[in-house]
């Protein structure tokens, strides 16, 4: 079995493209190598495929597969050529023989994806989807489902909630709108935190209807911060990519668990060094 049709089969079951957001979404198998790596072992994972992770991912030779989480073919293309940025990675990937596989919100949805994680992460306590998915044909999906609502076990201050996140998501700094509620003194008149509403990435859309204490999640808008506040609802923002990118180390131990659990060959999974949010504080 080559590895394309390995690591495609396997992410087929851990994140069902059924579970996608929508039409919208371009998941899946988004380039199929025409002439694949001799002898390629090695699944290469990333959150967003750029000059400098493809750079990174073809000088490994036995590199045959990048996952991108975020998908790099997103709308109609009516050509291709080098002088495009997006364009010119897949032209690249395709040239040197590498397939690239993006399951974005399939990710994000799923019963052990992204925002399961984030909620584990943040907790103890008992997390539900936001949106429930039918999954009674999906085997081992049960709970899969658009976004997270977590009900802490015992609540927490915003200040420990942000001191928590920070050391989870292995960040010095992440961005805080604080409702008048949560005074930033945490004295004994600042109310606690015991419901989060979590959606990775840019998830407003997902989470804005939830009657949370905090909204986590990767960026909002001014207006929708605004919004949130004046409602009480205090905000965490580790910027969009940040609040998706300690998963992949995660899904790195289920994925080689999978694909070295036979007799095939060995595969080997590794995580991008290069890869990194473009926002940073200076």
């Amino acid at each position: 079995m080559s590895l394309l049709t390995r690591v495609t089969s396997f992410m087929e079951r851990f994140a069902p493209l059924k579970l996608a957001s929508g039409s919208w979404d371009n998941v899946g198998l988004l380039l199929e190598a025409p002439s694949p790596r001799l002898n390629a072992n090695t699944v290469f994972l990333t959150i967003d495929l750029t000059q400098e992770t493809l750079t990174e991912a073809l000088s490994n030779e036995s590199v045959g597969v990048i996952i991108a989480y975020h998908p790099p073919i997103f709308t109609g293309w009516k050509s291709l050529v080098m002088s495009d940025y997006k364009k010119s990675l897949i032209l690249r990937a395709a040239v040197a023989g590498v397939s690239v596989y993006s399951p974005h919100t399939a990710l994000d949805s799923c019963r052990l994806g992204i925002n399961n994680w984030l909620a584990n992460i943040l907790g103890p306590g008992k997390s539900t989807p936001i949106t429930s998915y039918d999954t009674a044909d999906l085997v081992g999906q049960e709970g899969a489902g658009e976004g997270r609502v977590l009900v802490l076990d015992t609540p927490i201050t915003l200040s420990e909630l942000i001191k928590k996140s920070k050391l989870a998501l292995n960040l010095n700094n992440i961005r805080v709108a604080r409702s008048p509620i949560h005074l930033k003194a945490d004295t004994e008149n600042s109310n606690l935190i015991s419901k989060i509403a979590i959606c990775a990435g840019s998830g407003y859309s997902v989470i804005k209807s939830v009657p949370a204490d905090l909204f986590f999640t990767g960026e909002m808008s001014h207006h929708d911060m605004l919004a949130a506040t004046s409602a009480s609802i205090s905000c965490i923002l580790a910027e969009h990519s940040n609040s998706e990118r300690g998963f992949l180390p995660i899904l790195k131990g289920y994925m080689s668990q999978a694909l070295n659990n036979s007799s095939d060959s060995t595969v080997n999974v590794i995580v991008s060094t290069h890869d990194k949010d473009p926002v940073s504080i200076e």
